[in-house]
């Protein structure tokens, strides 16, 4: 390709060639945005169907589009900067301390990425879901963490213990923590068996 505007460019007068040297950058770079903006249309429908698929919430979607978002846009920006004559060298000097800044903030950030992740999981792989009791076991013969899921948000899984959300006790669970330990989940009648008891239940039995 770079052969054959070269050739045209020799072959062209002095004016049409400065105006070739002119449309052709502008060109490559509303290329770049193209494809850019499409590979984000892409991303979009993919999430949207994934959305649908697993249910999963709309702030995590959200987030992870806004991270590919910044990916390919910084991509496509320093992509259209080096077909705009800028020196590789300050390209690639630009990128490494990008890089370098992401990587700290990513080491930085990873515990609460690793929840992000696996928040991700919890829905795609449909480990449970709110309203279901689970148990989170510490070894297979010892009582773990148990309660009825009333939330899962982008970090922690919120069992509720004892009473209700008003008058009782709940637990919060980095979300990692159930791809690190065994869990137990009870369905139907079982389920609702091990439910906690509302609130004053266990006060009125033991008096």
């Amino acid at each position: 390709m770079r052969k054959i505007l070269q050739s045209l460019h020799d072959r062209l007068p002095a004016w049409a060639a400065e105006w070739l040297d002119i449309l052709v950058p502008v060109f490559e770079v509303t290329l770049i945005l193209l494809v850019a903006w499409l590979l984000m249309r892409i991303v979009r429908q993919g999430l949207r169907r994934l959305t649908s698929v697993y249910a999963l919430p709309a702030h995590v979607t959200s987030i992870f589009l806004r991270v590919v978002g910044v990916l390919v846009y910084a991509g496509a920006l320093l992509w259209a900067l080096e077909r705009l004559g800028v020196s590789g060298a300050v390209l690639w000097t630009a990128f490494t301390g990008f890089a370098t800044v992401g990587a700290v903030a990513f080491f930085a950030a990873w515990s609460v990425l690793s929840n992000l992740f696996c928040t991700l999981l919890i829905y795609m792989t449909r480990a449970f879901r709110i309203g279901d009791v689970v148990e989170l076991l510490e070894t297979g013969d010892k009582p773990g963490m148990k309660g009825r899921v009333v939330d899962i948000n982008m970090v922690y899984t919120t069992l509720q213990e004892t009473g209700d959300l008003r008058n009782g006790t709940s637990l919060q669970l980095p979300n990692s923590l159930f791809f690190q330990r065994a869990l137990r989940r009870w369905h139907g009648a079982a389920a609702e068996r091990q439910a906690p008891p509302p609130a004053g239940v266990e006060e009125h039995e033991g008096g």
